[in-house]
């Protein structure tokens, strides 16, 4: 206990460093494959042979796990369109419109929300069975599907993105449009995020105007340095007098 008139000591907050994580290309490409294997043919299942247990699974030819249509739409469709997990396992069919090419969500975590969607996440859409009212039905396909922690784990773990979680394909989708110059603003808006300063947390990789420019002057100087001559008379154009 404090002794009575004794200061309050005062009490140092932890700093609270934010997890981003994001998938890079050689990462996003196994991913991809890791989707398509656990659609199709089915991922193998990894057995200790030794193991007493062993005898009693199926065969070899039967010891692989295929994922569902839905799943592994509901996968991609969080890479293509940065929306959290439960604005697409939550998605109805009325909330999609083909001919504009948007999502109105009616109740994400920041209200009311209007998605964009691009080709892929379109063909996505387009190919989806209508089973009920959810685009990721449930077993109840009047009821939407609770999780996709199964799935992710499956694929996951066979592309080797081990502590990659699910959301962390919403940062990846913030990341590759940041890196490629899109501006804060806009990546905020395709995130539906409400407050500039949640999206700040991008800003490292923000490729801003400042930056492209000096990339475009040094390209020119080090194509001149290496003699490129259409370089040269660029520079010389313009040159001040």
């Amino acid at each position: 206990m404090r002794a009575q008139g004794a200061a309050p000591r005062k009490v140092e907050k932890f700093s609270e460093h934010r997890r981003e994580r994001f998938l890079g290309l050689d990462e996003l490409v196994r991913l991809g494959a890791a989707l398509r294997e656990a659609e199709t043919m089915g991922i193998p299942w990894q057995v200790d042979e030794a193991r007493p247990t062993a005898k009693h699974l199926p065969k070899e030819q039967h010891r692989f796990t295929r994922i569902s249509p839905f799943a592994a739409a509901a996968l991609r469709l969080l890479l293509f369109t940065g929306c959290r997990l439960r604005e697409v396992l939550h998605l109805k069919w009325e909330h999609v419109d083909v001919e504009r090419g948007v999502l109105f969500l009616p109740d994400s975590k920041s209200g009311r929300k209007t998605v964009v969607l691009n080709a892929p996440a379109m063909a996505i859409l387009n190919s989806l069975t209508r089973l009920g009212s959810y685009v990721v039905p449930g077993g109840d396909p009047e009821q939407p599907r609770a999780d996709l922690k199964r799935p992710w784990r499956i694929i996951s773990r066979r592309a080797g993105l081990d502590g990659v979680r699910i959301h962390d394909l919403r940062h990846t989708y913030a990341s590759y449009g940041a890196g490629s110059g899109l501006g804060l603003p806009i990546i905020g808006r395709l995130l539906g995020h409400t407050q500039a300063s949640t999206t700040q947390r991008y800003a490292h990789l923000d490729a801003d105007p400042l930056r492209r420019a000096s990339e475009a002057i040094g390209g020119r100087i080090a194509a001149a340095l290496d003699g490129s001559g259409g370089a040269v008379a660029q520079l010389r154009a313009g040159r001040p007098g």
